[in-house]
């Protein structure tokens, strides 16, 4: 005989959220008895996906407590009925997860012991220590490289601004240089034409006092005849 709650749309919706939620409840179950199995890291990992699981579960229950009101009052109870097993359920795997996740002992192995004075708990201090102190020298370390990284800056900076001022004042030279070329172009320019006129007047003074002498010579000759 087929459930009446079946033929009502929000029943069927209901019943499709409380089928999903059996299945995850199983899959719950079944991550809670290999929980009790492991040890260690390994019990971590099943800690944290039976508590997804268990995540998931609780959205579920949520969407069936927000369906189950659009169900008509006449078939509300048994409805409240099977959500309460459901919910009392999942609140016995929450304690259940809870439990398990708070054993320490079978999360740590038998590193861990509630005996404060005990070998092993030393251990797990001097461990503890050791690990703080590597973790303490890994931060000096980062911030010396920090340090380090911040002077090189800074000196890639300076060495940066010196080459930029050699730059500007190898221009600078490079510029007086051309103008230097430039006043030595024309002081030869200058002096070429000072030899110049120093030649045609060294010709000319040559050709006056070869016609000076001529003429002397030419009246001595003229008196003696």
């Amino acid at each position: 005989m087929s459930n009446p709650l079946d033929t009502d749309a929000g029943s069927e919706l209901f019943s499709s959220y409380e089928a999903e939620l059996k299945l995850v409840q199983a899959d719950l179950n079944q991550k809670l008895d290999q929980i009790s199995e492991l040890s260690g890291e390994p019990r971590k990992s099943a800690i944290r996906l039976a508590e997804r699981t268990l995540d998931e579960a609780n959205e579920l229950l949520g969407q069936m407590r927000i369906e189950k009101q659009n169900i008509p009052s006449a078939t509300r109870s048994k409805i409240n009925q099977r959500f309460r097993n459901f919910e009392s359920d999942i609140d016995g795997q929450k304690r259940k997860l809870k439990t398990m996740s708070d054993d320490r002992k079978a999360l740590f192995g038998n590193r861990y012991t509630d005996n404060p004075d005990s070998d092993q708990q030393l251990e797990q201090r001097q461990q503890l220590l050791s690990g703080t102190e590597r973790l303490d020298r890994s931060s000096q370390r980062l911030r010396d490289s920090q340090r380090i990284a911040n002077e090189t800056e800074g000196i890639g900076r300076d060495t940066l601004a010196d080459l930029q001022l050699q730059r500007e004042t190898i221009q600078h030279t490079r510029m007086n240089m051309l103008e230097s070329e430039g006043y030595v172009d024309r002081s030869v320019k200058t002096l070429r034409g000072m030899a110049r006129r120093m030649a045609t007047n060294r010709i000319i003074t040559v050709a006056i006092i070869t016609i000076l002498v001529l003429l002397i010579i030419a009246v001595i000759y003229s008196k003696f005849n």
